[in-house]
């Protein structure tokens, strides 16, 4: 059975993005573990690190994940920059280890009109510096399949394929599979003939084995619109049957699966009770 969580607020201390999981009870949880848009964070006090840890335990929280900064851009043909992004990169990975997260998620990067070929070879050298930084540490790195705005890589299944590839530590990188990115970039995820296809190319390309996580959202675009914007679950362009299929899948048994859905909506201020009530029913109607 697949481990169903959300991206949480850490509003409060880092320890009540896993106290509002157990509420909702979850089996895996998603944080920032800094603000998003900002390059550098306050460091982490050690009694933080002891309530989350502490809290996670409690609710039996499994395969938990933190998500690193918009910011950061291995993909730079801007010296400064892929510089700035490692370091900041490796400040994340810290943070994840202290708070004994199993994964960091991260955007690859966008190639800033020096072409995808350009563009993958400097995240690859950007993973292998962060790696050599980090080489004792347990957390691994997953690449999040993105939905293509801009120059920004990872919308191809290839692009994912060629990274691990090009660096030299493919065994500690992973895939974060976001539904709605990978349907904006053009990859169906139904009916069942086109879902099968779907991943059949991926694992053509990466490697099922690659696959560590997802994030579940639908999308308030349509397939190939490289338009990526959230949408509640079963209120888009995808509608229920792609995550009934992923949620029974017996290949994604066990992988966290986490919600980035909109938290509020009207009235409503427990959007994610509602959406992940959705995915429970999904699972229950198999």
């Amino acid at each position: 059975m697949p481990l169903l969580g959300a991206h949480m607020s850490v509003a409060g201390g880092i320890y009540k993005a896993a106290e509002e999981s157990a509420a909702h009870q979850c089996q895996t949880v998603q944080v920032f573990t800094k603000n998003a848009s900002q390059w550098k964070g306050k460091p982490l006090a050690q009694e933080d690190i002891d309530n989350f840890r502490r809290a996670a335990k409690k609710a039996e929280l499994k395969h938990n994940l933190s998500h690193n900064s918009y910011l950061i851009n291995l993909a730079s043909p801007d010296d400064e920059l892929f510089a700035k992004s490692i370091e900041a990169f490796v400040d994340e990975m810290e943070r994840a280890e202290q708070l004994e997260l199993d994964y960091l998620v991260a955007h690859p990067g966008a190639h800033v009109k020096t072409g995808e070929e350009a563009g993958i070879k400097r995240i690859a050298l950007g993973l292998d510096e962060i790696q050599r930084r980090c080489s004792d540490f347990k957390v691994m790195i997953l690449l999040e399949i993105t939905a293509g705005q801009g120059t920004t890589l990872g919308y191809k299944f290839d692009h994912m394929g060629q990274i691990f590839k090009q660096t030299k530590h493919a065994d500690r990188l992973g895939i974060c599979f976001d539904t709605c990115h990978a349907f904006a970039a053009g990859y169906p995820l139904f009916p069942k003939v086109d879902y099968d296809a779907t991943w059949q190319e991926f694992d053509t390309l990466i490697g099922i084995n690659k696959l560590k996580a997802f994030h579940l959202n639908d999308s308030k675009k349509g397939l190939g619109s490289r338009v990526d914007r959230h949408e509640h679950i079963g209120k888009g362009a995808l509608g229920l049957e792609p995550f009934r299929l992923i949620l029974n899948d017996p290949r994604f048994a066990n992988l966290p699966m986490v919600l980035e859905t909109p938290k509020e909506e009207g009235d409503n201020h427990d959007m994610d009770g509602v959406n992940l009530t959705a995915l429970r029913d999904l699972l229950q109607s198999n």
